[in-house]
């Protein structure tokens, strides 16, 4: 092949155009994600074949999959979770400090990428469905000031996401919810405009504060219930898993539990159909793979007595 010098100008141009962006491909890649082939790179990307969305499936740190975000939108999740560090004025995707990788930011893995899916999807994460699709971001230090960058980031891609003003509540095609550092919670209260919503907790139940505050209500399946599948669910905690999720359904809040079991096998099972069954919101799992096969399995299935 001739150099790019001996070539038409035109020529010469996408040539150079090709140099660049596979450079930036390279440069931009996460770590343990390989980039483009050259040959991929200014080809328009295919088409993500249509998957149906599956409203109950959350990615719990969604970040250490081989592909974040795009692994479960494969497998169809409409819920997905990245922790966050404020290190520098940017916002780093990790679950711990020795995990931290310039390279891998909110914006990069996250927000850029939700923004093109949405634009070539007229509105949606998952054209033609409507489906609301969830970013949980759990800021795992410095609250206050990781929020307020947060938001600033968040406002870059305004149109993007479900938007609070003056006490109303405007959907999007993303909706932000702020879990993690609850030092955060203090600026959001603050604002009148935001485009991000509050991680509660059990306490927040039958509270002041607001669905249109705090929609989604988060617990640790082990520290509230001890059962971890094995042998039958406990009439009494069956009941109370039913009273938290009408409770929270009542007021207009979803619920989701995590430290739930999460190694394939009938004890993992039991706790999702206990979950399913109750009405909880949000299964939480590591096993995209496994949660997709299990919802798809039971969809239409009886509920549990």
């Amino acid at each position: 092949m001739e150099a790019p010098s001996a070539l038409p100008a035109p020529t010469r141009r996408r040539a150079l155009t090709v140099t660049l962006a596979t450079a930036a491909a390279v440069i931009a890649a996460p770590a343990g994600v390989a980039a483009a082939s050259p040959a991929a790179v200014g080809r328009p990307s295919r088409p993500r074949p249509r998957t149906r969305p599956l409203r109950h499936a959350h990615a719990h740190n969604d970040y250490l999959h081989p592909r974040p975000l795009h692994d479960a939108l494969a497998h169809g999740f409409t819920s997905v979770e990245a922790d966050i560090f404020l290190v520098d004025g940017e916002l780093l995707v990790a679950h711990d400090p020795a995990g931290l990788d310039p390279r891998r930011t909110l914006a990069g893995l996250y927000l850029e990428p939700l923004r093109a899916l949405v634009r070539a999807g007229h509105g949606s994460v998952y054209p033609p469905h409507r489906t609301p699709f969830q970013l949980l971001i759990d800021i795992k230090a410095d609250g206050v000031a990781a929020y307020r960058e947060l938001d600033r980031q968040l406002t870059r891609h305004g149109s993007l996401f479900t938007r609070y003003h003056h006490g109303r509540v405007r959907p999007g095609a993303v909706t932000a919810v702020i879990s993690g550092d609850r030092a955060a919670r203090t600026p959001m209260e603050a604002q009148r405009t935001r485009l991000a919503f509050y991680d509660g907790r059990l306490d927040d139940l039958g509270t002041p504060a607001p669905a249109s505050f705090a929609p989604l209500i988060s617990a640790n399946w082990t520290q509230t219930f001890g059962w971890s599948g094995v042998g039958p669910f406990p009439r009494a905690g069956r009941d109370r898993l039913r009273a938290l999720v009408a409770t929270a359904h009542r007021e207009g809040r979803r619920i989701r539990f995590w430290a739930t079991p999460d190694l394939p096998g009938p004890a993992r099972d039991a706790v999702w159909s206990e979950l399913l069954a109750a009405g909880v919101d949000h299964l939480n799992t590591d096993d995209l793979a496994g949660l997709e096969r299990f919802l798809r399995t039971r969809a239409g299935a009886p509920r549990v007595p």
